[in-house]
């Protein structure tokens, strides 16, 4: 059945809402489960030399940008949502039961970066249904984003400290077993929670000035989303170069990254919701520099990192400037487009995948010319390029000055 306000009972939508945010639950767990343990398995786990994780990041995270463009291009026009949520399942399926068979390299680069690539489309695909259910349910949207923001971020704290455990008490190998069970329980609620004919509202058509072209500030709304380009590479070179960094050079036990992903997506969560607060006090571009600078020094912590409670301090910091990075940068590039909210939720999320396609081949390979510990103290100068930006594009006499 569709779900609209005037079939929904207040109590309905609730309950709507709550196993919408459960079945992104499981999902984004599911991804939280491998995404960053991929580059510990090459590595560690297969014995290839860090370059290899370019070749996969790359193939993967390709394949994840054209599919969400792809789904996009449908959701705009209508279609409905459950068979492409239900395809990003069954690519996760296939990929983590492949690999629990057979933990090979030619399965990676196969089965692991079709299913793989294709199962990371959901979370975008969630999020663009997320405003529409908002919507349907008079649920203030800022809202409403932020529950989805909280629960991606509970998944990422749960799924890789998970993940590690896993891979350190009984095995690499039991990680992909223990993927395959979790998403029996994502293609469940999948299967018996979405509406089967559940659908996007289509985005308004973008208003056009006097000359023809599409309305808005295109140069404001391009060096905003050349700032989210270039945080979020930060945020991706970290991210991937961590867990090796922490184990294979540091020398933390096997555990140590899950517990770092943990700390820092807690953190994350307790930022996301006090975005508010910040912005009604500081306004949304003073937070948006006040967190680049934290992230800049943030990220040189990490790369200092010697011990156990060092590695949990840089994870608290972590989180503190991603979470509201997180829940600030989706509202920065909307703020430059105002009639046309679709086209720049479109352009941030595109930006997003683009600056994962650039890091993954970057972290393989300055490793393999240097180590893990250059690869992070290079993202802490991507930062800083990410904070000229910012301020090159500070916006004049707006609201979220």
């Amino acid at each position: 059945m569709s779900i609209s306000p005037s079939s929904a009972a207040p109590m309905g939508a609730v309950t709507a809402r709550l196993m919408f945010l459960l079945l992104l639950f499981c999902g984004t767990i599911c991804t939280a489960m491998i995404v960053p343990f991929m580059s510990y398995f090459l590595v560690r786990g297969l014995g290839y030399e860090p370059w290899i994780i370019s070749v996969y990041a790359g193939m993967a995270i390709s394949l994840t940008l054209v599919a969400n463009r792809q789904f996009a291009r449908r959701i705009d026009a209508g279609a409905r949502v459950f068979p492409l949520v239900g395809l990003a399942a069954a690519g996760f399926v296939c990929a983590a039961g492949a690999l629990a068979l057979l933990p090979a390299l030619w399965v990676v680069l196969t089965a692991g970066v079709i299913g793989f690539g294709i199962s990371s489309s959901a979370v975008s695909t969630m999020f663009s249904l997320g405003g529409s259910l908002a919507e349907r349910h008079k649920v203030e949207r800022v809202r409403f984003n932020a529950h989805m923001r909280a629960t991606t971020s509970t998944a990422w704290m749960i799924g890789p400290a998970v993940t590690f455990l896993i891979a350190d008490g009984v095995g690499l190998r039991a990680v992909f077993v223990m993927a395959v069970a979790m998403s029996m329980v994502w293609i469940g609620l999948w299967w018996f929670t979405l509406p089967r004919d559940i659908t996007a509202v289509p985005g308004r058509a973008p208003a056009q000035d006097s000359s023809g072209q599409t309305g808005g500030a295109p140069q404001g709304l391009w060096l905003a989303a050349g700032f989210v380009f270039c945080l979020s590479s930060a945020h991706s070179l970290t991210f991937s170069a961590l867990p090796i960094f922490y184990v294979e050079e540091v020398g933390l036990p096997g555990y140590a990254p899950g517990f770092a992903f943990s700390i820092k997506t807690f953190v994350e969560v307790i930022a996301i919701f006090s975005t508010p607060w910040v912005i009604a006090r500081i306004g949304m571009w003073r937070a948006l520099l006040a967190v680049t600078g934290l992230a800049v020094v943030t990220i040189q912590l990490l790369a200092a990192v010697q011990s156990f409670p060092q590695m949990l301090a840089g994870a608290a910091l972590e989180g503190l400037y991603y979470g509201f990075y997180a829940s600030l940068g989706i509202s920065y590039v909307q703020s430059f487009a105002p009639a046309t909210p679709a086209r720049a939720t479109a352009i941030y999320w595109n930006t997003l995948m683009v600056s994962g396609v650039m890091a993954g081949p970057a972290v393989g390979l300055i490793a393999q010319a240097y180590d893990f510990q250059t690869v992070i103290r290079c993202a802490s100068g991507v930062a800083v390029v990410a904070a000229a930006v910012l301020i090159v594009g500070r916006p004049k006499k707006r609201a979220v000055t």
